[in-house]
């Protein structure tokens, strides 16, 4: 998920100088616009559309595997952190042997 807020915050970086520049060839009505849909359409759609792709590839794992019951698993970014390694479907990274259940918070 990382390499998502990664590139979000690139695309940040470049759009920012580049609707600087363009304020004084647009009129200002229109500017506000372009900002508004620029922002949309090379950030937030991106970013949205990325995050959903990495949840469909990680569905499986983060729904039905031994690791996503387990309490050390962190399902956003898809990783064990008592081992520090990311978990897939054909290994977990104990072996079960380190599995320990969720605590259901109330």
């Amino acid at each position: 998920m990382g390499h998502i807020i990664f590139w979000a915050i690139i695309r940040t970086a470049v759009l920012i100088p580049a609707l600087w520049l363009l304020y004084g060839f647009i009129e200002y009505k229109y500017w506000w616009w372009f900002v508004i849909l620029s922002i949309y359409g090379i950030i937030i759609h991106p970013l949205a559309i990325q995050y959903r792709m990495f949840f469909e590839a990680n569905k499986e794992l983060i729904e039905n595997t031994l690791c996503s019951s387990c309490k050390y698993f962190d399902k956003t970014a898809v990783l064990c952190m008592k081992y520090d390694i990311h978990p897939t479907i054909e290994k977990i990274p104990c072996d079960g042997i380190d599995w320990e259940p969720k605590e259901n918070v109330s």
